[in-house]
């Protein structure tokens, strides 16, 4: 069967699959960044450069026979291929002591996704966010116990480490070849009990941003109808190849406003893990740029309130000693509206403009001070380690 047809095949499956699964779900607004039921050397595969099938004239798809089975066979050896590299991960954070005395221990979870033949695997890290204990269960139930190596809380990723040789590797692939459109695979342990669950949709749209509420956004995520849930965060978005090409991250079901949302599951793409796992194991972090200030972020209503004269940007409460702010002559009081060529709005914040840049990079800062801009040259500094 050439590809056009299986192509159109597959396609057919992922609207029989849909039909049969479909519903609504109600509820209150819930982003769902799993921490969950309750709350060296690396050799990463390269990039693949696999192109994507050539897509036919309409004309052409309508004349050719369709065989479901095979399209039903290809998904069947894409998940053969990736679920046994896939493990639930089961994190313990301790119990602590309230004014209404102790509380026990709570226990959440998530998945993850084997990277390497060394133990090293990949989840989130809001999955791992605060545990004391950390284990992982493999596809065929075994539990084994493993360690955080390091996490990156602005992409929400984390490196974890078991010491028994791996089941299985996952293959990465090459994020930025995926296109909307493309059908794509998510696996993972919703509710943290139904382990390796299978669900299947398509790119839904990729360079997505989703803003956390804590002064940054998780940037160029891919966007998937996959069915994604409570507990699948931290596990792989695959590609029909048997590549991952994201890691899943969280899923939106209503907005602020009350609209209900269905089927917006965001995954991080796995040439940003790929990056971030490799600094983590390499150095136990990732390395960040440091301008070395406290801020608070000036928005047009507290523009308004104080008479700042600029509707955007952070406003500069203290400058620490020997800082690269220090250096350049930064000083409290001063109102930065640009970071190099970035003009920092609501969708442009100061931590993502920063973190376009690395530390040894010599940039231009915009401030606003005494009723003027001024441009300083600031030459970065990685974050200090504590």
């Amino acid at each position: 069967m050439n590809s056009n047809r299986l192509v159109l095949a597959l396609l057919i499956v992922v609207i029989a699959f849909g039909a049969a699964c479909g519903g609504v779900f109600l509820g209150s607004f819930l982003v769902l960044r799993a921490a969950e039921s309750g709350r060296l050397t690396l050799n990463l595969p390269q990039p693949s450069s696999t192109p994507f099938l050539p897509t036919p004239p309409l004309s052409d798809l309508s004349s050719q026979p369709i065989d479901l089975r095979e399209a039903q066979s290809r998904i069947i050896q894409t998940v053969q291929k990736v679920s046994p590299a896939v493990v639930t991960v089961v994190g313990v954070i301790p119990g602590q002591i309230t004014i209404f005395g102790p509380t026990g221990d709570q226990t959440v979870s998530g998945s993850g996704v084997f990277i390497s033949a060394d133990g090293y695997l990949l989840t989130n890290q809001h999955v791992v966010e605060d545990v004391e204990e950390v284990s992982v269960i493999l596809a065929d139930g075994t539990q084994q116990p493993a360690r955080v190596v390091g996490t990156d809380l602005y992409a929400d990723l984390a490196v974890l480490k078991v010491d028994s040789p791996p089941p299985a590797v996952a293959e990465l692939g090459n994020s930025d070849l995926v296109a909307p459109g493309e059908l794509v695979i998510a696996i993972g342990s919703p509710l943290g009990d139904f382990r390796n669950t299978v669900t299947l949709g398509v790119i839904s749209a990729t360079g997505r941003s989703i803003d956390t509420g804590q002064g940054y956004q998780i940037e160029n995520l891919i966007q998937t109808d996959a069915a994604i849930n409570q507990g699948n965060s931290g596990g792989p978005l695959v590609n029909l190849d048997g590549q991952v090409i994201g890691i899943n991250t969280l899923i939106v079901r209503s907005t602020g406003s009350g609209a209900i949302a269905e089927g917006l599951g965001f995954a991080i793409p796995i040439n940003t893990a790929r990056e971030v796992a490799e600094q983590i194991i390499q150095k136990g972090y990732v390395s960040r740029p440091y301008l070395g200030i406290r801020w608070q972020l000036v928005t047009p209503r507290v523009a308004a309130v104080y008479n700042l004269g600029v509707e955007w940007g952070v406003y500069i409460t203290q400058v620490f000693a020997a800082s690269p702010a220090s250096k350049a002559g930064l000083r409290r009081g001063d109102i930065i509206v640009q970071i190099g060529d970035v003009k920092l709005d609501e969708r442009h914040s100061y931590i993502n403009a920063l973190y376009r840049y690395q530390p040894g990079d010599e940039i231009s800062v915009v401030v606003w001070r005494e009723g003027r801009l001024l441009s300083v040259q600031v030459r970065l500094e990685e974050v200090p380690r504590q």
